[in-house]
């Protein structure tokens, strides 16, 4: 099987990692890539957001799949593009994409499949997100309805602050989504859909506040793990029965049949299990966990998905222990990330048993110098038998590695590790 993977961030490079250790998987490309994608994968310098373009290379290496993994080509339609084409696709058409790049939309699909999810008001003015606020009470959720790369959430118990993030986006043309504050841990949960049948994937929880003790501003994700020792028996279940499955329905019963990944971030809240996101793509950084434990060969998976035989496929298998990543992240991020910082150390940390390093942020300087493009630029992950001994892994991995000026929270798992019920907390 030939396989083109679009994108070029960590999560792309750990469906890269799963997809090359699958011994169907005879070759495979990626466009536009990264540093680490291209030990394992031809690269090739193509847009991810030109569907066209995108279309033609999978022509002209005569790929039998093609994976999107970002959200911005899915919402661009480049899926469509290759679809076009008769080349199979992982990754939903431009219009089933809008579950991700309009949270409005996602919200008038849950309301419709009757999904249990915090309610939301639309806002276009500022009047309006200042009179949502008053209706919901602090602490506050103010979204951005379109696309914001992770960042276009602000949680917070100041009235102002929730206010000017609100204005901020209707002054650039945007709406904002003022939603009820949910309470509980949250957990994620990537399901694999195509089109009426769902395959839920092993549930992780991340990190997205950028220090430790969950301090300072929202981030795109510094940290995941997987399993969760602490989560309700049936959890999976129970979100496909209530959310994944019903979604899909609804999708399909609109003429917009949904085939990829059905992001679920879900709240465990004191009332139930409440949605507080759909994504339309693997989730960054839950991915390298996830797929880290998965023991069945990604590429038939991904392929029957793009196929419509999802239902044809046997149970997933996965590893019993477990993986915690870490991200390393750039001066300055995520306010002000500082670009062009020379990176060491992969090499020494690769060589650690239970140890692999992902790129995100990296380019290459032409000399053999790795450098960081700033941002999230390494993800390190660690498996071992649990989370404490994939955790150990983990930061044993980020500790030869050096960029100047970087970050990393410290504390990722640490308390599923030790024991402690996240839902009594």
């Amino acid at each position: 099987m030939i396989v083109l993977l679009v994108g070029s961030g960590a999560r792309e490079h750990a469906l890269a990692r799963a997809l090359h250790l699958d011994p169907a998987v005879t070759q495979l490309h990626a466009a536009p890539g990264n540093p680490g994608i291209g030990e394992i994968a031809k690269l090739h310098s193509v847009d991810a957001n030109d569907g066209l373009a995108v279309a033609s290379l999978a022509a002209l290496v005569h790929a039998d799949l093609v994976v999107v993994g970002p959200e911005a080509p899915l919402v661009a339609g480049v899926a469509d593009a290759v679809r076009a084409e008769g080349i199979p696709v992982f990754g939903p058409s431009g219009e089933a994409a809008m579950l991700e790049g309009s949270k409005a939309f996602a919200k008038e699909i849950m309301a419709a499949a009757d999904v249990p999810t915090a309610a939301p008001r639309v806002c276009t003015t500022v009047d309006q997100v200042a009179a949502a606020l008053d209706e919901f009470g602090a602490p506050h959720v103010v979204k951005d309805d379109g696309l914001a790369a992770g960042k276009g959430v602000v949680v917070t118990s100041d009235r102002a602050e929730a206010l000017a993030h609100g204005e901020a986006i209707v002054n650039a043309g945007g709406q904002v989504v003022i939603e009820e504050y949910l309470d509980g841990p949250e957990v994620s949960l990537f399901c694999i859909c195509d089109g009426k049948t769902v395959v839920p994937l092993q549930p992780a929880q991340d990190f997205k506040r950028a220090y430790d003790a969950d301090e300072g501003p929202n981030t795109g994700g510094m940290g995941a793990y997987t399993p969760l020792p602490w989560a309700p028996e049936g959890l999976v279940d129970e979100v496909v029965r209530t959310v994944a499955q019903p979604t899909v329905d609804e999708m399909a019963r609109r003429g917009t049949p949904f085939v990829g990944v059905l992001y679920c971030g879900l709240a465990l809240t004191s009332k139930g299990t409440r949605v507080v996101e759909f994504n339309a793509r693997f989730g960054d950084p839950e991915t390298q966990v996830v797929l880290s434990q998965l023991s069945t060969p990604l590429g038939g998976v991904l392929m029957a998905a793009a196929q419509g035989g999802l239902d044809a496929i046997p149970p997933l298998e996965w590893k019993d222990g477990a993986a915690v990543t870490v991200v390393l992240a750039a001066h300055g991020y995520p306010a002000d990330p500082r670009k062009g910082d020379r990176i060491t150390g992969i090499k020494v940390a690769e060589r650690i048993d239970g140890v692999h390093v992902l790129h995100a942020g990296t380019s290459s300087d032409g000399e053999g110098h790795l450098l960081a493009l700033g941002g999230r630029v390494l993800s390190v992950v660690g498996e071992g038998a649990d989370l404490t001994a994939a955790r150990d892994k983990a930061y044993e991995g980020i500790a030869p590695i050096e960029l100047d000026g970087s970050h990393h929270r410290s504390d990722i798992a640490a308390r599923a590790a030790a024991g402690e019920n996240l839902l009594e907390a």
